[in-house]
């Protein structure tokens, strides 16, 4: 491991007082920025990066930082290599260049610091943007009427609830804004365990009530995946037996409404769509070349190979992405990335349960909808560190509370 030192680092505070230190704001309000219609979170990553960074008493680079490094500069280099007509793709590669810094210096000033005072202001971030969240949806729902308040028959009807012309929160995308709640979800259910040393349940039926309306599949299974962990951790006997008993109650209701199983082969619904196009994946991968295909060249393999094409960016899924664009360069960086990050969070605090329950719901997502550098899951793996670092209690021996 690499490391730079400096002898005195740069105390950052607001002359206004208090405890909270300007570093801490301009954390917050970057998470906050992402949601914004207009696009200033890249001025706001890299300026908290930096002084982030400037508060850092030494810069190390972890072998997961190595693998960072490895797949953003194969990544930009693929870019230059290939031609892109007028300039398309510059806002992706600067995309994936700002949130892989973001990345890296968040994490080097929250090892480096004691972070209960920005915990609490994360909680405070969060509560509002779960706010905002929720006024976004009833804004989208009530263009409709409210007809798909309970649910919607299929993917393409689901996706008529979202409006860029009513959008000014969130995102205006179904599958990306519902994994955005599912994400920042569970960092927002499990900041009480860290703090407290409680699960709330109410920001439980919060989170589920807000990731249902939204009506994305995404979040519900990612959702479900990380709180059923946590609920089975924490629960009673006879608790464990009335979740099962509550499961195979809404089954029915949770495959039709929610899941929409009937609907999943169909060429209109997102799951039929990313089937497909795994499938052309899988039986052309020996005429990918192995150097790639080029970044955010997935849309030409998908229009020659796939059976259909809806038009996305990307394959769906972050793994098949860096091999199909980047090939086994990409695929191979980004693993070292993904396994050392995720070693070095289980080696801070050593608690199985809680890095399950964190870390299974969003490699869910990533296999079936992100293309490896979105804000969303960098942001997801930055506030988890954070709540590992300050993690003092094992999640087993949290309290189930209201």
């Amino acid at each position: 491991m690499l490391s730079i030192s400096q002898q005195r680092p740069i105390s950052l505070r607001p002359p206004f007082g208090g405890q909270i230190a300007w570093t801490e704001i301009l954390f917050c309000l970057a998470l906050l920025s992402t949601n914004f219609p207009i696009k200033v979170y890249p001025v706001l990553f890299i300026l908290s990066g930096v002084l982030s960074l400037l508060e850092c008493r030494r810069i190390s680079f972890p072998l997961w930082a190595w693998g960072l490094v490895g797949f953003a500069g194969y990544a930009v280099g693929s870019y230059l290599l290939v031609e892109h007509p007028s300039g398309s793709h510059l806002s992706s590669m600067l995309k994936l260049c700002v949130n892989f810094f973001f990345l890296f210096a968040s994490t080097q000033w929250l090892l480096q610091r004691e972070n209960s005072i920005l915990l609490k202001w994360l909680d405070y971030t969060l509560h509002l943007s779960f706010i905002l969240f929720f006024a976004q949806l009833l804004l989208y729902h009530e263009a409709l009427g409210f007809r798909l308040l309970l649910g919607s028959s299929s993917s393409g009807q689901a996706s008529m609830l979202y409006s860029e012309r009513l959008y000014f929160w969130g995102l205006a995308d179904k599958n990306m804004f519902g994994a955005r709640i599912a994400l920042l979800g569970l960092i927002y259910m499990l900041i009480p365990t860290v703090r407290w040393s409680r699960f709330s349940i109410w920001r439980m039926l919060l989170v589920f009530f807000l990731a249902y309306i939204s009506l994305s599949r995404t979040p519900v299974v990612a959702l479900l995946i990380g709180v059923l962990i946590i609920l089975w951790t924490l629960s009673t006997k006879w608790i464990r037996v009335g979740i099962i008993v509550l499961i195979l109650g809404i089954s029915p209701f949770l495959m039709e409404k929610v899941l929409r199983v009937d609907q999943l082969t169909a060429s209109n619904d997102g799951m039929g769509v990313r089937l497909t196009y795994y499938k052309a994946f899988f039986e052309n991968i020996g005429d990918i070349p192995l150097w790639g295909m080029g970044f955010m060249n997935a849309p030409e393999f998908l229009k020659e190979q796939a059976e259909y094409y809806h038009g996305e960016p990307h394959i769906h899924n972050t793994f098949l992405s860096s091999y199909l664009e980047l090939g086994i360069v990409g695929l191979v960086t980004f693993m070292v990335f993904l396994v050392f990050y995720l070693r070095q969070a289980f080696y801070t605090f050593r608690d199985p349960v809680f890095w399950l329950s964190c870390f299974l719901p969003l490699i869910a997502i990533m296999s079936i909808l992100y293309s490896g550098y979105d804000n969303d899951p960098i942001l997801y793996l930055i506030l988890v560190f954070l709540l590992i670092k300050e993690k003092g209690t094992m999640l087993k021996e949290c309290k189930l509370s209201l």
